[in-house]
């Protein structure tokens, strides 16, 4: 690495795309803490022109909790002219050619002077419509490499992919980037992105000449992605058009540079810029907060299986640093897995352990009573055939005996049975589309991440810089950080908001 993290920064011009998201806020941030000296910081995000990019990023980015740090070591004034000069919001949308930049002037001022792309921009709802995957995840993937191509000073092209694009393998995965002629499926069908593409417009096209409803539209589209996705290999829509975009990435490159950052389930932050910030439930949280609250008694899941796991702020690191080595590099085609399971595993059995222990000694309140909530052990059961089963019994037959008195006794107020039985059928829909995880075989090889790191704390031992970019996984004490740092941060920023 010829310069720290914190030289390469300096007077660069970066495009992020999905400014919004949770992971690119904390990119952001990072950015403005430690480097105020970068040049500009253009932000696409969707929206109909600049004044509502500037307020989406205002309310959505800016004024959160996240900037707290930023703003106290700066003030008010200060922070909102570095966020004047360095800021450029950029209405936009990937999924349109020229990233939908209507404004012909921004456009080429863009172009001229972008050093950096990061596309950090996705939809990651796992049964997502397959025309909204496709066009965000697959094609607007490749939208946003088209238009770093057309920048002068590009040096490096940055995509935020995920680890789970391996699909349901088992075993050692490997970083390694996807061959798009390699990909077939059990019956050795080949894929191929552009008829997949076809067959989504063929599909579309049906159902606006049979005048179904917008809401009869989404469930066949989202049907669609899932039944293409299953065909080819991979589990749900979301993870398959990540996938397909990746590929698409390594056959249009060309000469740029190009780094795929493949984190895991993305937590809440580490230590950066405070520790337990985080926005939303993601992944295992929902778990987490719906066992907290006593709501959650049973779950699938095989305790012996590795939850990977990763804070948010070592992501931003780990991208930081990949920019800082391969910026300008040549023939760059590398793949970054970003988190625990290789070198920090924590199974699904120790976070329900600890789970235990944190809501035994902090229960949360019930919103409907004030009282305290009282937790027991989860049942587990290991296949979804035993879930089923156990659903079954415990729900559904008492079910049907609440369906007969409705039908028998039809002045009774309410749909109990009905309203009963769309949250069974909401569960049973949520268990199949995380069966994949929580019975995940596969531990996410990181050697290249772990050189990475490597020489990044190498290279800041040498130039007398304290760890600014850590995104070493053997420094998280899962029990620690879960009780300490996550769990609290859960419920300070997302329960009581």
């Amino acid at each position: 690495m010829e310069l720290t993290c914190v030289q390469l920064l300096r007077n660069k011009t970066i495009l992020v795309t999905g400014a919004t998201g949770f992971l690119a806020k904390v990119f952001v941030e990072k950015i403005l803490r430690v480097q105020p000296n970068v040049k500009k910081l253009y932000l696409l995000v969707r929206a109909s022109d600049n004044e509502a990019a500037t307020k989406r990023l205002r309310t959505e980015a800016f004024e959160k909790d996240l900037f707290k740090v930023l703003r106290e070591n700066l003030g008010d004034e200060k922070l909102n002219r570095l966020l004047h000069e360095k800021i450029v919001p950029v209405p936009g949308d990937i999924a349109t050619d020229h990233l939908d930049i209507n404004d012909s002037d921004l456009r080429e001022r863009m172009q001229k002077e972008i050093d950096i792309v990061v596309n950090v921009a996705a939809t990651t709802n796992f049964d997502e419509r397959y025309d909204v995957g496709l066009g965000i995840n697959t094609f607007g993937a490749l939208n946003v490499l088209n238009f770093a191509k057309k920048c002068d000073k590009a040096q490096l092209f940055l995509h935020v992919s995920t680890a789970y694009v391996c699909g349901e393998k088992a075993g050692l995965l490997p970083e390694k980037p996807f061959v798009m002629e390699d990909i077939r499926n059990e019956n050795g069908l080949q894929l191929d992105i552009n008829l997949e593409r076809e067959l989504m417009k063929q599909r579309l096209k049906e159902l606006n000449e049979q005048d179904c409803s917008e809401e009869d539209t989404t469930l066949a589209m989202k049907k669609l992605g899932m039944e293409r996705a299953k065909l080819h290999g991979w589990p749900n829509t979301y993870v398959f058009t990540k996938s397909m975009g990746e590929m698409l990435l390594g056959n249009h490159k060309e000469n740029l540079p190009l780094v795929i950052i493949r984190p895991t389930m993305i937590t809440s932050t580490f230590s950066e810029p405070f520790p337990g910030w985080i926005e939303g439930l993601r992944t295992v949280d929902s778990v987490i907060i719906a066992y907290g609250k006593g709501v959650l008694k049973c779950f699938l899941v095989d305790v012996n299986s590795v939850c990977d796991m990763i804070p948010v702020d070592m992501v931003a690191n780990a991208m930081i640093t990949a920019a800082a080595t391969h910026a300008g590099g040549s023939g760059v085609h590398m793949v970054y897995h970003v988190g625990s399971s290789h070198q920090n595993p924590v199974t699904f059995g120790e976070i329900h352990e600890i789970a235990v222990r944190y809501f035994t000694k902090n229960p949360l309140r019930s919103r409907s009573t004030g009282s305290l909530i009282t937790v027991s052990k989860l049942r587990f059961l290991s296949t979804m055939g035993l879930f089923s089963l156990y659903m079954t019994l415990r729900y559904k037959l008492p079910l049907q005996l609440l369906k007969l008195i409705d039908i028998i006794y039809p002045w009774r107020k309410g749909d109990k049975y009905g309203d009963k039985n769309r949250k069974i059928e909401l569960v049973m829909r949520l268990v199949e589309l995380y069966e994949p995880y929580v019975l995940f075989k596969g531990i996410f090889d990181d050697r290249n991440t772990k050189s990475l790191c490597a020489n990044q704390k190498e290279e800041e031992s040498q130039n007398s810089e304290k760890m600014m970019f850590d995104f070493d996984p053997k420094v998280i004490n899962w029990g620690d950080y879960l009780t300490s740092i996550h769990i609290p941060g859960l419920i300070t920023h997302v329960l009581k908001k």
